[in-house]
């Protein structure tokens, strides 16, 4: 009872786990488990592929290849006297020649079957090398695993699927050949020639059937692989969440560096302000410290600019280092808001700016020597 009940207890977390995936899975996850090998791919769309060879091989290459085997073998059973076999080097040569003509007829099927399925694979999934699946792993040994996938959830999956398509394809085709019965036994007792073309025409009838089938059971095959794949990738809220700390960093430590950065940037531009030529306040909000020296450049650059209590602090650092202070609530509030550190004034300043300057510069002509 004991067992019983932690099973079930276990069922049960599994089922919440499942039940608690709502999230999409991210373009992380996607990557990662197609880094490992993790991609849908339908196994339908391959046997397709395969039934397309065979179906284009009997339509395209059978007709002619049947035909230089037919007078190969006639050549051989009706003159026998033009092959000979007096040594066992003549019996290798006649078996040489009709391999050959055997190879000449199956070489086209062998090539096609391998190229359509190699494109069936591709198309599905672009090929990468993954080194987990050819790793040595002793638990791909444990027969208990083994046959917990081939009698698990998914590999009864897999055998439904087949026997659900064994069904379709035969009901399918015997509906299609029923009409053809009595023709099919009436060509027993025909020509061979005739029986040949029957059978060539049956067979084509059947793989075309075959062939449609396999085309809708893939496609079905191949948007159900997708589906699931993809709800199997599906994240929770928490996965999420560790998700983006792993890839971004952990928000606490990431608003420390930014504090931090503040403060060295901050630190960085009071030691700027004893350099600067004015200083433009607002009584108490704002303050803009600008530094203009002809040899520098043409256009005052703003080494330093603060609100509220960094203003006041600018206010108080000009004054230490006798850095004239203009009150300009306007000008100030907009430079503000235009400006960042270390850049030159925009020309929509320069008359309200040169004003200024042209008032320190009065005011103390030592001014005009570089700090």
């Amino acid at each position: 009872m004991g067992i019983r009940a932690v099973s079930f207890r276990e069922r049960d977390v599994s089922d919440d786990d499942k039940d608690s995936k709502t999230e999409l899975p991210t373009e992380k996850k996607i990557r990662d488990a197609m880094e490992k090998g993790n991609t849908p791919f339908s196994r339908e769309i391959t046997i397709f592929a395969s039934t397309l060879a065979i179906y284009l091989f009997l339509v395209f290459f059978m007709p002619g290849g049947i035909a230089r085997m037919n007078e190969t073998l006639r050549d051989f059973f009706e003159q026998p006297e033009a092959w000979n076999l007096k040594t066992g080097t003549d019996v290798i040569a006649i078996f040489r020649h009709l391999g050959w003509e055997a190879a000449t007829l199956l070489t086209p099927i062998l090539i096609m079957m391998m190229v359509f399925g190699i494109a069936s694979s591709v198309l599905q999934n672009l090929p990468s090398p993954v080194l987990e699946r050819v790793r040595p792993q002793i638990s791909r040994l444990n027969p208990v695993k083994g046959l917990g996938r081939l009698f698990g959830k998914q590999g009864l999956v897999e055998f439904a699927k087949s026997l659900i398509k064994i069904l379709l394809v035969s009901l399918v085709v015997a509906l299609a050949m029923r009409g053809n019965y009595f023709a099919s036994l009436d060509t027993m007792f025909s020509e061979p020639a005739a029986l040949i073309m029957m059978m060539t025409a049956d067979i084509n009838k059947v793989l075309l059937i075959i062939l449609f089938a396999t085309a809708l059971i893939a496609g079905i095959d191949f948007a159900w692989t997708r589906h699931h794949w993809f709800s199997e990738l599906m994240m929770t809220k928490q996965e999420v969440k560790e998700e983006m700390k792993q890839s971004q960093g952990d928000p606490i430590v990431r608003a420390r560096m930014r504090s931090i950065q503040r403060d060295r940037a901050r630190r960085r531009m009071m030691t700027a302000v004893p350099r600067a030529t004015l200083v433009i306040a607002n009584p108490t909000h704002f303050a803009v410290a600008l530094r203009y020296v002809r040899e520098e450049g043409d256009a005052p650059v703003v080494v330093a600019k603060g609100q509220d209590l960094v203003a006041l602090k600018i206010r108080e650092i000009a004054e230490e280092n006798g850095i004239p202070v203009f009150e300009d609530p306007p000008l100030a509030r907009s430079m503000f808001a235009q400006v960042s550190v270390d850049s030159v004034i925009p020309p929509v300043f320069y008359k309200a700016v040169a004003e200024l300057i042209h008032r320190v510069y009065a005011a103390s002509p030592q001014t005009r020597r570089v700090n």
